[in-house]
């Protein structure tokens, strides 16, 4: 892969946040240093790093792709209230794999899970809502 400035800034921005960040996040901070990038540019360069395994593209289904720089297998819960996306630190749970071949007639390879939640700083605003 041919070096770029933009795609190294995108690199050193994604190494630095452990909240996974959208594109247009993404964008919005590496425009500090490159004025004139474009939104294209930032989606093609997470596409490529994504693509080569640079990071991990997160697609829930819930709110935009976001974007991780731990590669590592790792589970991620969703909070339903604000949309933020946080990792998971619990035991693999890769049986499940061969829970899922069980019952079907081909091969499994491999999982994705999101858990579903409510984060602490959503929770604490809640009940600050209901004791106000």
């Amino acid at each position: 892969m041919k070096y770029s400035r933009q795609r190294e800034c995108i690199r050193e921005f994604l190494a630095d946040r452990h909240d996974h960040p959208t594109a247009e996040t993404v964008y919005m901070n590496v425009k500090k240093d490159f004025p004139n990038i474009s939104l294209g540019t930032v989606y093609r360069n997470l596409s490529l790093l994504t693509e080569v395994g640079e990071i991990k593209k997160i697609s829930s289904g819930i709110g935009p792709d976001r974007f991780d720089w731990n590669t590592a297998p790792h589970y991620h819960v969703l909070c339903t209230t604000c949309g933020s996306v946080m990792d998971l630190k619990m035991d693999n749970i890769d049986h499940i794999n061969i829970l899922a071949g069980n019952e079907f007639d081909g091969r499994i390879d491999g999982h994705i899970a999101f858990f579903l939640g409510t984060c602490k700083e959503c929770m604490e605003k809640e009940n600050d809502e209901k004791t106000s």
